[in-house]
């Protein structure tokens, strides 16, 4: 059965299409459009020039749905006073396309604010909007009320309950929009947490991470009770999971399990720059309750699990203390007065702006070696996430220049052969011919 609204709208719609009434209408939509766009951009300008940056996100989910509420204001006020004279039946269309139109941009920017930017976020923008026009042009249609009797009449049997297709689609929207409450709240108070500085940063990221879990798990009761499901349900569930976890799941169970224990025990947090296994070094870009996420200084990122951290060995670089030491290894010819190469090489260090004074750079012979003498320099550097490789470069082109103005040199690898008299003997006798007898 045909909505009859829908269908008396449509007719006047049609009616009025060749009449002065339509160009009314279309002249109303297309000032209250242009209105509701200068009002926009009047408000936009005023945030990014004049507005505190604590209101910029508030006023900004607002400035998104400000042009189709604007217009829709607009639209109304005017369908109520040509209300009098003519039919608005394009004005009432309009009107309800503004609303769809300001139901998405809401929804977005919410999503948007939950969501972290990746596939996740645009798939589930897409199917939002593609939701929302579709019950649109359902209801415009009029097929809407056929559809939600067929979806009554279709019904399911569960041990002694009798459910249709209708209860379920409800119970679903019920279900996913506490979810989306819950999770709306849960990154107000942690974008709130995060920016406390006198809670330690794993603190914060623990206390986000628990507030989340017991926000979604709250929105999932209250769904629940709200669509009328017995919370024995829960409780078959809460076994099948248990007997997941035992047999399927222990890895992933594990992994969040280190990772609240990561966090709790503060051995390592963003920003270290750690060591895992003597395989990855780099700095600890986000710590999350699954995995780490670790930028190596060749700039990939890699996706660590938690137990990883509990199972092997971690190097902390930066746990107490971040400055870091780099050795370098040169080598001078036995000649060479040792008291200036020393002297030299703390000199070519302290040309670097990225050595510390303090500690100061350090030389001193290594060892005796067979081709010359060994010498190392070692020094200190604030900020080891910026690598080494440029610095040890600098260092030894410094080394090099300074070596060659005071004829210091590097030797090369030396081989000494020695010719016993006996080999060579033996070589003469065997080529001397043998006599025939």
């Amino acid at each position: 059965m045909v909505n009859p609204e829908i269908q008396l709208i449509w007719q006047e719609v049609i009616a009025d299409i060749s009449t002065p009434a339509a160009g009314w209408q279309l002249g109303v939509l297309v000032i209250a459009l242009v209105t509701a766009w200068l009002i926009n951009g009047a408000l936009r300008a005023y945030v990014m020039r004049y507005a505190p940056e604590q209101w910029k996100r508030g006023i900004g989910g607002i400035n998104r749905v400000l042009f189709p509420l604007s217009t829709l204001i607009i639209v109304q006020i005017s369908k109520l006073v040509l209300n009098h004279w003519q039919h608005t039946g394009i004005l009432h269309l309009a009107s309800t396309l503004l609303i769809a139109m300001a139901l998405i941009r809401l929804l977005v920017y919410a999503v948007r604010y939950i969501i972290s930017p990746g596939g996740l976020l645009k798939t589930l923008e897409n199917s939002l909007s593609g939701m929302i026009w579709a019950v649109l042009a359902l209801h415009l249609s009029g097929l809407l009320p056929e559809i939600v009797i067929v979806m009554k009449e279709v019904e399911f049997t569960i041990g002694k309950t009798t459910i249709n297709l209708l209860v379920i689609l409800q119970a679903a929207l019920i279900i996913f929009t506490t979810i989306f409450l819950a999770l709306w709240c849960s990154r107000m108070i942690e974008n709130k947490l995060m920016q406390n500085d006198n809670i330690n940063m794993n603190m914060r990221v623990v206390l986000s991470k628990v507030l989340r879990i017991a926000f979604i798990f709250l929105a999932v009761l209250i769904g629940l009770s709200a669509v009328g499901l017995d919370f024995t349900l829960l409780s078959v569930f809460g076994g099948a999971l248990g007997v997941g976890l035992g047999f399927g799941l222990q890895r992933i169970a594990s992994n969040y399990v280190s990772g609240f224990i990561l966090l709790l025990d503060n051995s390592i947090k963003i920003g270290d720059i750690i060591t895992i296994n003597e395989l990855h070094y780099g700095i600890i870009a986000d710590l999350r309750t699954r995995y780490l996420v670790l930028k190596k200084l060749d700039g990939t990122e890699v996706i660590v699990p938690n137990e990883m951290l509990i199972t092997n060995t971690v190097i902390n670089h930066s746990f107490l203390d971040r400055n870091t030491r780099v050795l370098l290894d040169v080598q001078v010819a036995y000649e060479s007065d040792l008291e200036l190469v020393m002297k030299l090489l703390r000199e070519a260090a302290e040309k670097q702006p990225r050595v510390l004074v303090t500690p100061e750079p350090t030389s001193a012979i290594k060892a005796f070696a067979d081709s010359g003498i060994d010498m190392t320099l070692s020094v200190w550097i604030p900020d080891p996430e910026n690598g080494q490789l440029a610095l040890k470069s600098e260092i030894y082109l410094d080394i090099w220049k300074l070596f060659k103005a005071n004829n210091i040199s590097i030797p090369f690898p030396q081989r000494e052969i020695r010719v016993l008299n006996k080999a060579i003997d033996i070589q003469h006798a065997s080529e001397v011919p043998q006599q025939s007898s």
